[in-house]
């Protein structure tokens, strides 16, 4: 195994999750693919291969645990994160990775082909504009909008039992202050990613309506 590979591995397990071989060398494979294309059509604005690993890989296998049900969306997933490393990941479930750049759903395609991802979808759209027959189990989002602005977006995309997964920075206290009617954050969670040390946080949030009686009273104000 690599000195690259090893840090891969490490890292994952670092954040509690277990990669066998054949995905860790699907995700350094996937970052020669990025690292190919963003020379070109200037995909990410992180270009070092070693921060590549930490800011999109790793980054992306943090919110692992926070998955449920079987059908994903990851909403202005940009060059694929962090819907094409859970994918490889998870190969039981149904990843749409969505995007309104329209270079990068076209990486994001050939990612796909090029690493056999048969579990993902990728959708040239903004998630507003998606009207789905049934509703996401999962919605993902890193870095797309503040919280309020970001639920009124998916709100397309969720049903009762939907959860939204979020990826911030620092703890995003006036957004969680200003959330749209109806929803409710139910968890938030620190990240320590390898390699980074600038905080970050997972926030699993969901609809009041949906919720048991006793939790949706003490969830912030909406």
């Amino acid at each position: 195994m690599s000195d690259e590979a090893q840090r891969l591995h490490a890292g994952a397990q670092a954040l509690g999750v277990a990669l066998n071989l054949q995905q860790g060398a699907t995700l350094l494979r996937l970052l020669d693919e990025l690292e190919q294309w963003n020379r070109a059509y200037n995909l990410t604005a992180v270009t070092d291969r070693a921060r590549m690993l930490n800011l999109h890989l790793l980054d992306s296998l943090s919110v692992s645990a926070a998955l449920q049900g079987e059908r994903i969306a990851d909403v202005g997933t940009g060059a694929g994160f962090p819907g094409l490393p859970l994918a490889v990941l998870h190969p039981q479930r149904q990843f749409t990775l969505l995007d309104s750049n329209g270079k990068k759903i076209r990486f994001v395609a050939h990612a796909v082909r090029t690493l056999g991802l048969s579990n993902v979808q990728a959708v040239h759209s903004r998630a507003e504009a998606l009207r789905p027959a049934v509703p996401f189990d999962t919605v993902l989002a890193r870095a797309v909008a503040p919280l309020p602005k970001l639920l009124n977006v998916v709100r397309t995309l969720c049903g009762g039992h939907t959860r939204v997964v979020a990826l911030k920075g620092r703890l995003p206290a006036a957004e969680l202050a200003e959330l749209p009617a109806g929803w409710q954050l139910l968890s938030s969670r620190a990240v320590r990613l390898p390699g980074v040390a600038a905080e970050r946080h997972v926030l699993m949030l969901g609809l009041r309506a949906m919720e048991p009686a006793g939790g949706a009273a003490g969830g912030p104000a909406g």
